[in-house]
Formats: structure tokens, sequence, C-alpha cells
């Protein structure tokens, strides 16, 4: 099976056909999908989004780009939300959660004083119920790795959408995470990213797609190949070609690309493997198509 570690399928651009899409991702052998919060207001909604479907899960968290819009209340709101959760096995991690320096206007001064603040709290929190996070590294990969380091107690989690150096690669592998690899590798251009792709080893890659956003490269071509005006919006589906991009990339089977992200999944999200309750024809139907589930 392939699991979508980081997809916001609870965003308004999926309000129309959210079920539509869902369907066309199981058929495209994606069984799991993780949905992050970002902000106190959708913390209901990504955990009924989750159970929506079988394989859905979710994590709870406020995004570095929605700090600013929220309150310090709103800390206290996750950590009872994160309380509430913990005996529900769809929720499986503190997400999302980082900082991004990428934003020019948030990057400095009290703005990126205020994104620390959140994050420091959060890893806080994470380390209190042992949860793994999902992060957020927009140009910021040394300053959340300086906080992951200072926040004793860390269960790790996932870089998400990294495109960092060799060096802050192996450091954040060597804090318990993985890095997710999604649209962004299947372009050419993408050189560093590419470059992490084919060489860092498999057991520390997760695959992600986060839908609607990061379009892989077919995604903004038309059928004769050329390049088209915008891109098109990303969907969970999409992570099978992904998967296949990085098969091709590394030179091995798609089957290893899928056995060896879904273990890496499984590892660094280890509520994952039991965030689901298949019924038992479905268990079967999708044990018979993709081997055991994690």
């Amino acid at each position: 099976m392939l699991i979508d570690t980081h997809c916001h399928l609870d965003a308004p651009e999926f309000d129309t056909d959210r079920a539509v899409l869902i369907q066309q991702s199981l058929q495209a052998g994606v069984d799991r999908i993780v949905i992050p919060a970002v902000a106190r207001f959708n913390f209901e909604t990504v955990r009924n989004v989750a159970h929506a479907w079988p394989g859905g899960a979710y994590a709870l968290g406020i995004h570095p780009l929605y700090v600013h819009r929220s309150e310090d209340a709103d800390l206290i709101v996750l950590r009872q939300a994160i309380m509430q959760a913990m005996d529900d096995p769809r929720f499986v991690a503190i997400g999302e959660i980082g900082l991004d320096f990428f934003v020019a206007d948030i990057a400095v001064g009290a703005a990126r004083a205020r994104q620390e603040h959140f994050l420091k709290a959060q890893l806080k929190m994470a380390a209190e119920f042992g949860l793994p996070v999902l992060l957020h590294v927009r140009r910021s990969q040394d300053s959340v790795l300086k906080y992951l380091r200072q926040t004793t107690g860390l269960r790790g989690g996932i870089a998400h959408a990294f495109n960092g150096s060799e060096q802050q690669a192996r450091a954040f592998i060597e804090q318990g995470c993985a890095l997710g690899i999604g649209g962004a590798m299947t372009f050419e251009r993408a050189l560093r990213i590419r470059r992490h792709a084919a060489q860092i080893d498999l057991a520390h890659l997760v695959l992600e797609t986060d839908a609607p956003d990061i379009p892989p490269a077919w995604l903004g071509r038309d059928q004769a190949g050329a390049v088209t005006a915008g891109l098109q919006r990303n969907t969970p589906a999409e992570l099978a070609g992904i998967a296949q991009a990085l098969a091709a990339l590394r030179q091995v089977p798609v089957e290893t690309i899928r056995v060896a992200t879904t273990a890496a999944a499984c590892r660094v999200l280890p509520r994952l493997a039991g965030a689901v309750t298949q019924s038992v024809s479905q268990e079967r139907v999708i044990s018979d198509q993709h081997g055991a589930l994690c």
C-alpha cells in the first residue's frame, strides 16, 4: 500500500468532490492519508474528515503561517484537544507545526519570535504526550533542529517537504525524523531534492502530496508534454505517480518504494499502525492487493 503522510484533505479546494477523490486514491493504491491541522478552526474538521473513510488519520497543531492569527489561548485549546484525542486511534501526531522563514514579513523580529514561541510550546506538548511531530521547515531547518535538540523526550516525526542540505538531512534523521518526499521531487530542476531522494536510505524517506499544494510536474503539462499556464490542483491520488517517479530515480521496482516508505511511515508515526479499523471485507481486499497492512 501507499501512505500519504501529509495531505490537507480538509481544504476547501476539495469540498465539492472529496468523496470522489478518496475513491480515486484507493483505486491508485493510497490506503492511508494523514491530514494535519493548521489552526484551532480546523481541529474538529480534520478529525471529522479522517473519520469519514477507513483510511483516514489526522494530526493536531498550529501551523507557523497561522500563529499570527492565533492567540496564546489557542495553545490551551490545542492541549485540551490532544488530551481528548489520545483515545482516538486515528490521531497520530502533532502537526503541522514548525517555522517558516520563506515569507519575509514573518521571518524577523516579533513575528519570528511568535513563530518560535508557538513551536517551542507545541514541541513540549509532543514530548509530554509521547507523540511524533509533522514539521514545517521552509528555509528554517537549522532553527527547527535547534528546538528539537532543546526539547527532551521527543519521539521524532517527519520533516515535511524537506529541501535542506545533506548535513541538515542527517541531523533530522539523527533526531528520529523521516524526510517527506512529494511532488517537488518530480521536477528535473529540483536538483537538491532529487539528490536526497536518490541517495538517502529509503528507511528514512516517506511519501506525501501536501495536496492541494505542491503538485507534481505532470499536472503542469498537457497530453503532448507542453507546459500549461498553471499547475493543476494536487490530489492524494497523485501519490502513486510520485512513488513511480521515486522508483525511476532510484532505479528500483516501485514495490520496493511502496514497502520501504510504508515501513518508514509506520515507524515514525507508530499510532498509524493501528489508526484504522477496517471492515473484514475491505481489509481482505486491501491485503490481497498490497500485502499486509502496517
